[in-house]
């Protein structure tokens, strides 16, 4: 029986030292501040999109 609670109790504190002094991943970044985003594809870009609409409604082949 003792065993059993020794464990438990070791694996609750190496379980909070490891949450206090562990590795820091995204999900630890304050809240409200924005991601910076990478590089979007030409298919995610306004810029890209509107000049193919530009280009279909006149028609133009280049």
């Amino acid at each position: 029986m003792y065993f059993a609670l020794t464990f438990v109790g070791l694996c609750a504190i190496f379980y909070l030292l490891w949450r206090a002094f562990g590795p820091v991943g995204d999900h630890d970044s304050t809240p409200g501040t924005p991601r910076t985003r990478g590089p979007i594809g030409p298919d995610d870009d306004p810029e890209f999109l509107f000049e193919l609409d530009r280009r279909e409604k006149r028609g133009d082949d280049s």
